[in-house]
């Protein structure tokens, strides 16, 4: 990986430095690296798994909004990582191993027994709700490698509960700004340390249950990890995930080449930035030259006012996630990025820093996929899908408890929501998934209203929503959600709001993204379509999202008739579940 203009920094190099080293010393046969490859990425699975089972949060147990994984020693890149945890961290991760590394070496160095924490969204990428945990590994005394955590906590002060503060203009209206520090030192608790974040929190045991459980997951993998070296020692394993690295960027550079040499263009638009009603350009040129693959992002819109900002990190996790959509056969490692040269100027609203606000992160980096597709799909068709209905809809309802037992409490429903996704040339997009940034869930109605006042009046598909083409995209949804409580304050947080999901290849659009909120009988939409903050609510009154479906692909005039047939008994469907859907 090479970044330019900026400092130039190529991963490549130093991998394969190493990887030259480390192959003169050990071999290994093709079975063994199979195996070790599965019980790698088990150990990071397994961290994933008890992260989900043991934290409070909603967000992460449910949603799967997380990520766990292995890092390398010296460069602090990725090297394994679990099945379920985020693909966007991927990418982010290792900016942030990096960022602990170089703080640790002013203070003094990694230390056996210590474990790292911080939420910074600049160096360590994407956005202050996601705390990373950074644990060095030793072996025998020396550094073998880095265990890492990533999870999205549920709140961590700023101007609004939950912290995607759609007016925000700056980071510290967002959210507590926590730089690395030890958190865990000598295997001990830093109770100053907690004391500092459940201040900062407007849900302490929320933040108690999450932090638990993250190293609780740290202290697993040390365990896997630590039984895997004895049973097949250090040189081996650490030849192994170097070995895979390697491999997976020979992959990634044999993909490159089946791509027809040239420069393919595309850009589009973010709807505003929550501040100014402006809309926000993201533009790539995409150059392909042999096993040379170069994203130069160059001509986008200068950093902004509002929270749609992102930083360097951000971005290139955001590609790496395009990448591994439109290469599924590649390894999930640092070695995708190695085979990839990224231009991307400071200053722009993908490069932005501190202070700039970054917490509606997820929003820009789905329009980045959508470029990154859109440029594919000129190259080859067939290559890439269209896109998908780009928006997280981060939505926020809050307020205070008003019975007896709990009078006075906080409580605070934060979630995102689904849509369409877009067709491909092998068929139809899915209807009603979860954002192409994640491998996370949509957190089930039931869970929701267990755990908040609110009732689901509505969840059902959003007929006719994805656009036409010989292979439909996907269909969204509408959700309507009546608040319990005798009031609340909410907030959203979307984007396609103007400016829909696009076909491919002579495909339709999907429509646009809908929000609307209920005051004195009647609903209204926010004056920015798509963002919104201090929406009051009384009890009774609801809130609707209707999401975007996904892209067609293809001319719409060669869709089979078998399948108009099917579609035709789709609406029908879908039109009886929305009003089956009301309770």
């Amino acid at each position: 990986m090479q970044i330019h203009p900026q400092t130039p920094h190529s991963t490549a190099d130093a991998a394969d430095t190493a990887d030259t080293a480390t192959r003169e010393n050990h071999s290994i046969d093709a079975v063994t690296l199979a195996v070790l490859k599965g019980r790698l990425e088990q150990i990071a699975d397994e961290m994933d798994a008890t992260l989900y089972r043991s934290a409070f949060n909603p967000i992460i147990a449910e949603a799967h909004d997380a990520c766990h994984g292995i890092y390398d020693a010296k460069s602090g890149d990725t090297l394994i990582q679990g099945k379920s945890g985020l693909p966007i961290f991927v990418g982010a991760m290792s900016f942030a191993v990096r960022l602990a590394q170089r703080v640790a070496e002013e203070r003094g160095g990694m230390r056996e027994g210590d474990t790292w924490l911080f939420n910074d969204p600049y160096e360590g990428g994407t956005h202050a709700n996601d705390f990373k945990l950074v644990r060095p590994f030793f072996r025998e005394g020396k550094l073998f490698c880095f265990l890492a955590s990533a999870a999205h906590w549920h709140d961590v002060g700023g101007a609004v509960p939950g912290n995607y503060n759609p007016q925000a203009t700056e980071c510290w209206q967002e959210a507590v700004q926590i730089p690395p520090v030890r958190i865990v030192k000598a295997r001990e608790l830093d109770q100053d340390v907690l004391a500092i974040l459940t201040a900062n929190t407007r849900l302490p045991n929320s933040l108690w249950g999450d932090l638990n459980a993250q190293l609780a997951a740290l202290d697993l993998g040390e365990k896997r990890l630590t039984g895997l070296l004895d049973e097949f020692t250090g040189p081996v394993i650490d030849f192994a995930m170097q070995e895979l690295r390697r491999r997976a960027c020979v992959l990634m550079r044999s993909e490159i080449t089946n791509i027809p040499d040239g420069t393919y263009t595309y850009e589009d638009y973010l709807d505003n930035d929550g501040v100014n009603d402006q809309p926000l350009l993201i533009n790539l040129q995409m150059k392909v030259l042999g096993d040379k693959l170069t994203l130069d992002f160059s001509k986008t819109a200068p950093a902004c006012a509002g929270p749609v900002n992102i930083s360097m990190a951000t971005s290139v996790a955001a590609c790496y996630v395009a990448l591994k959509h439109l290469f599924p056969n590649v390894p999930a490692n640092a070695g995708v990025l190695d085979a990839v040269e990224f231009v991307i100027p400071n200053g722009l609203v993908i490069s932005a820093s501190k202070p700039k606000p970054v917490g509606g992160y997820t929003e820009t980096i789905l329009r980045m996929i959508d470029v990154i597709f859109g440029a594919a799909s000129l190259a080859n068709p067939n290559l890439s899908m269209a896109h998908a209905y780009g928006t997280i809809n981060a939505l926020s309802i809050a307020g205070l408890r008003s019975d007896e037992a709990r009078k006075g409490q906080r409580w605070v429903m934060f979630s995102f929501f689904g849509g369409g996704h877009g067709a491909h040339s092998s068929g139809d997009g899915l209807n009603h998934g979860n954002a192409p940034i994640s491998t996370a869930t949509i957190p089930p109605l039931e869970i929701l209203e267990a755990a908040y006042p609110v009732r689901f009046t509505q969840w059902a598909l959003r007929d006719n929503s994805g656009g036409a083409g010989e292979h439909k995209g996907g269909m969204g949804a509408v959700y309507e959600i009546e608040l319990l409580e005798e009031s609340a304050e909410a907030f959203i947080f979307g984007e396609r709001g103007k400016f829909p999901p696009k076909g491919i290849v002579g495909g339709g659009n999907g429509m646009l993204n809908v929000f609307e909120y209920e005051n004195n009988g009647q609903f209204l939409k926010p004056p920015m379509i798509s963002k919104m903050q201090g929406i009051k609510l009384k009890k009774g009154e609801k809130v609707r999202l209707s999401t975007p479906g996904g892209g067609g692909w293809g001319d719409p005039s060669k869709r089979s008739k078998s399948l108009r047939d099917q579609d035709a008994e789709q609406t029908l469907n879908a039109s009886s579940q929305q009003v089956g859907g009301k309770k």
